[in-house]
């Protein structure tokens, strides 16, 4: 009987792949693998308002409405003059020009929602946060502290 290479070359293909297959598929044995429980209510993080420090806010505004299809209020005074547009899901985003000559533009800063704005900033400070301004309260829209860890800022809000 004469193996031609071709012949020879596919039989040794289909060898290895089943090889391969049999390494990577479970065995019949094997229970399937599930998948991890989702975490405790308590461990999400929602966004309450999105703050956007830019030296040009009404450029800013105009491009994000149009991406967004959202349009952005007139300066808010409670918000440090931030142009506002209302998420979706009630949170808010806020454009604005920087408040001091050492506040960047291009800083965006996150504020995440939590039940306990006190607690949470004693968490924060324990873990080597440092504040920059710890809870304040905006009449009607709860209180905000902001604070930076890591080189990025951050902030929390509690409605």
């Amino acid at each position: 009987m004469t193996l031609n290479i071709s012949r020879v070359f596919f039989l040794a293909l289909m060898f290895s792949s089943s090889i391969w297959l049999s390494a990577c598929l479970p065995s019949q044995s094997q229970e399937p693998q599930q998948s991890p429980p989702p975490p405790p209510a308590e461990a999400s993080m929602t966004l309450q308002y999105l703050e956007i420090v830019s030296a040009d806010v009404d450029a800013v505004c105009a491009t994000l409405s149009a991406i967004h299809s959202t349009s952005f209020g007139e300066p808010e005074p409670a918000f440090g003059n931030a142009r506002i547009a209302v998420l979706g899901d009630g949170g808010r985003t806020g454009v604005r020009a920087p408040l001091s000559d050492n506040e960047a533009a291009g800083t965006i800063r996150p504020y995440l929602r939590v039940d306990d704005i006190e607690a949470a900033i004693a968490a924060a400070q324990a873990s080597g946060a440092q504040f920059a301004m710890l809870a304040t309260e905006i009449p009607g829209h709860g209180k905000f502290a902001s604070y930076g860890q890591g080189g990025i800022q951050l902030g929390l809000w509690e409605l």
